[in-house]
């Protein structure tokens, strides 16, 4: 059996939801902050622990045959990697932003300005793609001091709150590209057995977290509203109560509409409602 390497960020806004994910697969290990490799104790994998930048050269190059890393980064990077899942965390867009005081109204009118930027590939795509041609300043760090320095007209970067973008005086002029958090192989390990059963968990992992376990009591004339409402992941669990008329309805209920459902639920007749978390759910 082939052991595993996966790469995640040493340190950085993805570290710790990297860590959990992998955790909630059930993989036992530890988080070493002095260490570059960590071992999984139940599950043939070593956790290697590297700067978010190099990650999808090492899974190109078969050093990791796995790795946790933002889009934005494999784009940058051009590297020859497969997307094996998206992972729901460390999701931000990549924007151009211009000063407060700045009256540019159309993409067009970047036309010749400076733009600066830490991800130069991705910005000139974009800029070739409106066949715009500007003048791409190249700047690892924060790039928002750019436009007060007078080093740059415009700036492009991640953009998560916008707080920072104000705090500098800039506002968002246009969207380039959103990312989130996606896990990647070496391009020919797609179908590893191990790497088939660590994808089946993250995404058990995945469906437990987009949804909440629900109990309630339904008397039994209101039966089909409830069941309506609620399809479950096959269908709903009834199970008979004490009180003859009455019946307790198990299901579950997806979190992006989980309280237009829960107050559907008590219109319908439903009451004694019990909401749990999921931890996995196996498809």
């Amino acid at each position: 059996m082939k052991t595993l390497k996966i790469a995640i960020q040493k340190s950085g806004r993805l570290n710790e939801k990297s860590v959990e994910i992998l955790k909630n697969c059930g993989l036992s290990f530890e988080n070493y902050k002095s260490s570059l490799i960590s071992k999984v104790g139940n599950f043939p994998l070593e956790i290697l622990f590297l700067r978010d930048d190099d990650i999808p050269e090492y899974v190109q190059d078969g050093i990791a045959d796995l790795g946790i890393v933002g889009e934005n980064i494999i784009i940058e990077t051009n590297a020859k990697v497969s997307y094996l899942q998206k992972l729901g965390f460390g999701k931000c867009s990549l924007k151009i932003a211009i000063k407060n005081t700045c009256d540019i109204n159309e993409i067009k009118e970047l036309e010749g300005k400076a733009i600066a930027t830490s991800y130069p590939v991705i910005l000139s795509r974009y800029l070739k793609a409106n066949n715009i041609t500007a003048q791409i300043r190249n700047i690892s760090g924060s790039v928002e001091i750019g436009p007060g320095l007078g080093l740059s007209d415009a700036i492009f970067d991640i953009v998560s709150t916008g707080s920072t973008l104000k705090n500098n005086g800039l506002k968002p002029f246009v969207s380039v590209m959103d990312s989130e958090a996606v896990l990647i192989s070496t391009q020919g390990m797609e179908l590893n057995a191990e790497v088939l059963e660590l994808v089946k968990r993250i995404q058990s992992v995945l469906r437990a977290k987009a949804t909440k376990y629900v109990v309630l009591n339904v008397e039994k004339k209101n039966l089909q509203r409830i069941v309506d409402l609620l399809p479950g992941v096959k269908s709903p669990t009834i199970v008979p109560l004490f009180e003859e008329e009455w019946v307790a309805v198990h299901s579950v209920i997806p979190e992006e509409d989980f309280w237009q459902k829960i107050n559907a639920l008590k219109a319908a007749g439903a009451q004694g409602i019990v909401v749990m978390p999921i931890e996995k759910i196996i498809a």
